[in-house]
This record gives structure tokens, C-alpha cells and sequence, in this order.
């Protein structure tokens, strides 16, 4: 018989003695404990909070992905114009131009200089209250040929050069020489930083040479070389206020036809002075000595130079001829650059650390300035040449940077008012060359297929072929052949005008995509093989290329 007082399976809900309903009684009341400990420490709240959180955070998300997408806009490429052109009637221009970023948008500007009544933005030389015609220096947008930016200035113009802001902490990049003014301007803006008069009895002609500072003021200043008829002169400007630093220098008794500034490997300043003897240097810190005592106590000596240096006249041997023409600098690298000297029998090329002779090659009369460019995989850049081959005939050589060995050439007609040749890289590590003339009918002749002028182009895996193309009979005042932007987009900027620099006319310049005429291009082949492939496998070559910075 059952108890009242026991449990049975029948009546779970009864507790005996066995202690159960106790335990289900204790556990209840930690139940109740536990919630109100959680209640007491909020942590009830803790799971609201992290779905909120959550929510949040997807929100914010969202809402970031949403203003990238569609608020902010992403960067846009400018858009070229395959060819563009500028028209100035009734003006006159210079042989001055040059390639800047003045929009700081990537892509590379054009700078040059313009005589007229009226600018391209209804800015007129009387506003400015000039003289009419005044000089114009006009920044124009590469890659529409627009407008930028144009500053009057008081005629009459002698030079300009820009890209003097090059690791200074000067606010202005380029300087001219006008009337009797010395003014720098601010690429950016066209806005004039400082005006100067030019230094009593100098007449100063370019290259101005980028200089350390010398006054203490933070900020590189420049110097000027002025040569004459039987003296050569040097002024130092404040790179800040144009303002002369010390006195004038006279540098030796003798006319100086042109100057450089060459750093050495000690970080010491060389002014590469070319003489009627040949090209030698003079310390810097020694013409900053004579200007002012104790200029040159920030400027670096270079004691292996010194060594070679004569007693007297302090001047440093770099190349000894009686008829040095043009002392270039090789390419912007190097540690130092090396130096490329022309004279009226060779090219010779000079180790710019020890002045040691690299190589020497005999040639006749250099018709223009030599450019560079790689022919060869070698990272080392070759030397275009042309020289004059008699009979209204040039020859067009590429010279191997090491060794100064003949790695191509080319018989042209040599037509009047051809630009020096050009050289843009490339990703193969080679360089397309430009250079201009005319193709005889056949190597002994003398007479061109036409009457026009061309410009060639060589692509050094093709060596046998050149690729041809018309040019317009407009006198031509200057050339360049360049990318307007990092890695891409070769062209060529052409400023045309009339025969006479200074003088009154149409001016014209014009943009045009390099790879723009290789469609309407002819085929040359060089030489009874020439190359095995067709015209348009090699055209095609030309539009397959993809360009470099050096």
C-alpha cells in the first residue's frame, strides 16, 4: 500500500525525504540570485548593445561604401587631344620652349615666349601699362593646347629659362631677360616673385646657373655668366629677392663662349668655363671668395680637383682644344654626369668624377647640338650626331655611349632649318630616335624624292628601316620631342613662325601624338636587304610601343 508521505511516479510533483524538492527549491532561488547579480552589473543590457553596435557598424560601412561609389568622384585622366594647334597672327616668337607641369595636374605644359599687342586672354599690353607690342611669356595646357596663364612683360626680350626650381626652396621657376629687367616668374600662377634691373654692364646670356645658397637666407640663389669681347664676368643674385650678392667677378681676361656648372663626386661646384684653349673649371667657392670674403665658407673643395688646378689662375684642365664648340652634360644621373665635349675635329666624352678621357671620335663639323638616347640594352646612353657630309649632305651617326663606336648611321640631304634630332625611351629599354632631313634617291645622289622636309623615325629592332613622314615647310624656331605625361603619351611640340627670330608674322604651335603619323608614315628600307618583315608588320611594331621616363 502506498504512503501519503512518499513519493510515487504517479504524484511527481510530491518530494519525500530524499532531499529533491529542497534541491529544486535551491536551485530556484540561485536562479533568482543569478538574474539579479547579472541585473545589478547590466550586463542584461549587454546583448542590445552589441546588436546595436552591429548595426551600427554595417550602417557606417555601407554609408562609406555609398560615398565612394557614387559621392566622391574617383580621379579623372585627362583627355588628349591627339593634335592640337595655336594660331597668333601678326606676332613674333623666339627660339625659347620648354616643358613643364604648371597645372600640377601630371601632365606636362608647354612655356614659351610671345611678342604682340594683345594676349590670348584679352590682356592687352597698354592694361599692363607696357608698351605695345610688349612680350607675352604664355603657359599652355598639353593636352588641349589651351590657355593657362600669360604674363606681360616690358620689351624687349634677350632669353628666359625655366626649370630653375628643381630641389631649391625657390617659389618661382623661371627667369627672363627683358629690357633692362631681370624678372622671375612662378610657373604655377605666371606670377612675378621678384624684378630686378640688370647688373650695371651685364649682359648676361644663358644657361643661368642653379647655385647653393651663399647669403644664409634658406633658399639656392643664382649666378649669372656674362661673356664679352674680352672678358668674362660673373654676378651672384639672391635666389629669394634677385637682389646681388658680393661683387662682380671677372673670370679671366679672355672671352668665355659658354658655361656649365658641374658638381663633382665630393659635392664640390665647378663652373665649366670653354675657352678659346679648351674647357676648364673653376672652383666655385673661389669665385664666391672673390665676390665676397667669406662667401665661401659653406661651399664644399674638392682636394682631388684641386691637385689639377694651376697655381695662378686656379683653373682646372678638363679638355684642351682650340676649337671646343659645345660642352654637354650626359643624361641628369650619374654621380657625377659624365661630359660630352664638341670641338671642330671630334666628340670626345669625359669621365665626369676623374676628368679621364672615356673615348675620342674624329669627325668633321658638327651641324647640331648631339642628343641621347638608348640604341642598346647597355643602360648606358649613345650620342646622335650629325655632321656635315659636303655636297648639301649630312650623316646622321649614333655613337656608343662606352665605347664611342659607330652603332648606326645614315647618309640624308640636309634640309635647311631642320630641328636636332630627339630621342624618347621606351619600356625595351631602348629608344625611339627622331631626326630630320631628306632621303636621297639613291646613296650617290644628291636630289631628293621631293621638296618637302621630313622627319624620320628609327626604332632600333628594325635598324634597317625608317619610318618617314611629311613635315610642313613653316620655318621651324624650335622642337621638342617629349612625353607629357609619367610613362606615357609621346609627342612632339612644334613652334613655327617666320624665318627671322624677333621678327613679325604668323606664329603657330602645335601638338602632335608620335604615334599619330605612323599610319600615314612611309617605309624606308636602308641598304640593298633592308628587313625581311613587311611595312605593316613594322608599323605595327611602332604602334605596339609603350614609353618610358629615362
Amino acid at each position: 500500500m502506498e504512503t501519503t508521505g512518499s513519493a510515487t511516479e504517479g504524484d511527481p510533483l510530491k518530494r519525500g525525504e530524499d532531499g529533491v524538492e529542497t534541491a529544486t527549491a535551491q536551485t530556484a532561488t540561485e536562479l533568482k540570485k543569478k538574474k539579479n547579480w547579472k541585473e545589478a552589473l547590466g550586463l542584461s543590457k549587454l546583448t542590445h548593445w552589441r546588436t546595436a553596435v552591429f548595426f551600427f557598424s554595417l550602417f557606417l560601412c555601407l554609408t562609406i561604401v555609398f560615398a565612394f561609389s557614387f559621392i566622391i568622384p574617383c580621379p579623372v585622366r585627362p583627355q588628349y587631344e591627339l593634335t592640337w594647334n595655336r594660331t597668333f597672327p601678326e606676332a613674333a616668337t623666339y627660339d625659347f620652349l620648354t616643358i613643364e607641369d604648371t597645372s600640377k595636374d601630371k601632365v606636362m605644359d608647354v612655356l614659351f615666349v610671345l611678342k604682340d599687342t594683345e594676349g590670348s586672354q584679352n590682356n592687352t599690353c597698354a592694361d599692363a601699362g607696357l608698351p605695345s607690342p610688349c612680350v607675352f611669356l604664355l603657359a599652355v595646357d598639353g593636352a588641349n593646347g589651351k590657355s593657362l596663364w600669360e604674363r606681360p612683360l616690358h620689351p624687349e626680350y634677350h632669353w628666359a629659362q625655366c626649370g630653375l626650381d628643381k630641389g631649391t626652396r625657390r617659389n618661382w621657376d623661371c627667369l627672363l631677360s627683358h629690357s633692362y629687367n631681370l624678372t622671375a616668374v612662378d610657373k604655377y600662377s605666371g606670377a612675378v616673385r621678384w624684378q630686378q634691373p640688370q647688373p650695371p654692364g651685364l649682359h648676361s646670356t644663358v644657361p643661368v646657373l642653379s647655385i647653393p645658397d651663399l647669403d644664409g637666407d634658406q633658399v639656392s640663389d643664382v649666378a649669372l655668366v656674362a661673356p664679352d669681347s674680352t672678358q668674362t664676368q660673373l654676378v651672384f643674385l639672391s635666389g629669394k629677392t634677385g637682389v646681388q650678392i658680393g661683387s662682380t667677378v671677372t673670370l679671366d681676361p679672355t672671352e668665355t663662349a659658354s658655361h656649365l656648372l658641374h658638381c663633382t663626386a665630393e659635392g664640390s661646384h665647378y663652373v665649366l668655363l670653354q675657352k678659346d684653349s679648351g674647357v676648364f673649371g673653376l672652383a666655385l667657392w673661389k669665385i664666391a671668395a672673390q665676390a665676397k670674403a667669406g662667401m665661401e665658407a659653406s661651399l664644399k673643395k674638392d682636394k682631388h680637383w684641386e691637385k689639377s688646378s694651376n697655381a695662378i689662375t686656379g683653373l682646372v684642365p678638363v679638355y684642351e682644344s682650340d676649337s671646343v664648340k659645345q660642352v654637354l652634360r650626359v643624361g641628369e644621373t650619374g654621380d657625377p654626369p659624365n661630359l660630352l665635349i664638341v670641338t671642330g675635329r671630334e666628340v670626345a666624352l669625359i669621365d665626369g668624377k676623374n676628368l679621364k678621357l672615356l673615348w675620342r671620335f674624329n669627325t668633321s663639323t658638327v651641324l647640331s647640338e648631339p642628343s641621347f638616347g638608348h640604341f642598346n640594352k647597355d643602360d648606358v646612353l649613345d650620342v646622335v650626331v650629325e655632321e656635315d657630309n659636303g655636297n648639301n649632305t649630312k650623316r646622321v651617326l649614333i655613337l656608343d655611349g662606352k665605347s664611342g663606336g659607330v652603332l648606326w648611321q645614315v647618309n640624308l640631304l640636309a634640309s635647311p632649318n631642320s630641328p636636332r634630332p630627339s630621342a624618347i625611351h621606351t619600356t625595351n629599354s631602348f629608344s625611339i630616335f627622331v631626326f630630320w632631313g631628306q632621303m636621297p634617291m639613291d646613296a650617290n645622289s644628291s636630289v631628293p624624292f621631293s621638296s618637302e622636309r621630313c622627319s624620320y623615325m628609327l626604332l632600333p629592332l628594325y635598324s634597317k628601316v625608317l619610318l618617314e613622314s611629311t613635315s610642313s615647310m613653316d620655318h621651324i624656331i624650335t622642337f621638342k620631342a617629349t612625353l607629357l605625361e609619367r610613362g606615357r603619351h609621346a609627342a612632339y611640340i612644334l613652334l613655327t613662325g617666320p624665318g627671322r627670330e624677333g621678327a613679325g608674322g604668323t606664329v603657330v604651335l602645335s601638338k602632335r601624338k608620335l604615334k599619330q603619323d605612323v599610319p600615314f608614315s612611309t617605309v624606308r628600307r636602308l641598304g640593298s636587304g633592308g628587313s625581311s618583315e613587311t611595312n605593316e608588320d613594322i608599323k605595327e611594331a611602332f604602334n605596339r610601343l609603350r614609353f618610358s621616363d629615362w
